[in-house]
């Protein structure tokens, strides 16, 4: 009789703790629930502070203040990303190219140059952050980079004047700077490219100067297919039929080589370059060197000149 009225106290007190048990966590539970909730809103509130620090955080890896081309290598460039074109104002109102995208006088053109008088508004073309505002007295002269939040970056150069400062938010059609001839200029102009991962983008694809206005609403950004019309064409076409993206990008960017001969690549001249130094680095002859660039293997080098090397 002892022996079941024990068991029986056993039992009573094992349940009683069980029950206080299930009591203490079905307490902690909201608590464990609250304290979730409070990390995500924390982890929220952090995402939404990085993506207006650094507009495309999550395409772009780095933020640097003092290269316009600042992406070397291209293994994180996706094979295509629709940008959207929406919400845009244009740089200016005039209308008139004064020069194209393209090849000229032996070395690339990124942008296109939009005949502006000194002292014109020059604003910018999306929403975004201004990543660079400096001079470069034998290149863009005075000019602003900004990050859109719609992962294209913009370049203005030969500004007079620069209205905005290294990471300011603007808006599209915001003041960033004044038209000018700074820099390596024949007169005055804007200078304006469009890039994404640093790979440059015809700017006439995307703005419409002539008719002040978008090309379309958004723009499909094709890896090695963003420079010249064929490019373009050949790409669009190959995706309308429905080919694998791997086999159209892998091919263009051949064609691409072919066509061009080689793609092309510039160096800018540093304290201490020689034209042997260079021709080791890029794999080239010094002839060859010297032929790209119509200069005599005596020739000497000074610093910021910019040598076509490919």
């Amino acid at each position: 009789m002892k022996l079941i009225r024990t068991l029986a106290l056993c039992a009573c007190a094992l349940a009683g703790i069980s029950a206080s048990a299930q009591d203490l966590l079905a307490r902690q539970a909201p608590i464990n629930r609250k304290i979730k909730a409070i990390d995500s809103l924390a982890l929220v509130k952090q995402i939404k502070a990085e993506k207006a620090l650094h507009p495309a955080y999550s395409l772009y890896n780095n933020w640097d203040t003092e290269h316009v081309h600042a992406y070397g290598s291209t293994a994180q460039l996706p094979d295509t990303f629709r940008i959207d074109l929406r919400g845009f104002h244009m740089p200016t109102t005039h209308t008139l190219i004064t020069s194209k995208f393209g090849p000229r006088w032996r070395r690339m053109h990124n942008g296109i140059d939009v005949k502006v008088y000194i002292g014109d508004t020059i604003r910018s073309a999306f929403d975004g952050r201004v990543r660079i505002v400096k001079y470069e007295g034998r290149g863009y002269g005075k000019y602003v980079v900004i990050r859109h939040d719609n992962g294209l970056e913009t370049i203005y150069g030969h500004l007079s004047s620069q209205l905005v400062r290294e990471g300011a938010y603007v808006k599209a059609g915001q003041p960033i700077g004044l038209g000018g001839n700074t820099g390596r200029s024949t007169g005055s102009h804007l200078h304006f490219e469009t890039r994404v991962l640093g790979q440059v983008i015809n700017p006439e694809f995307i703005f419409d100067f002539p008719n002040q206005d978008i090309t379309s609403d958004s723009y499909l950004f094709i890896r090695g297919a963003n420079m010249y019309d064929w490019q373009r064409k050949k790409a669009l076409a190959a995706l309308g039929k429905g080919e694998d993206l791997k086999t159209v990008v892998a091919t263009n960017e051949k064609t691409t080589s072919k066509k061009n001969g080689s793609p092309m690549r510039y160096h800018k001249v540093r304290k201490g370059d020689t034209l042997s130094k260079l021709a080791r680095k890029y794999r080239i002859s010094v002839n060859q060197l010297c032929k790209l660039n119509g200069i005599s293997t005596n020739k000497s080098l000074r610093p910021g000149q910019v040598l076509r090397c490919s």
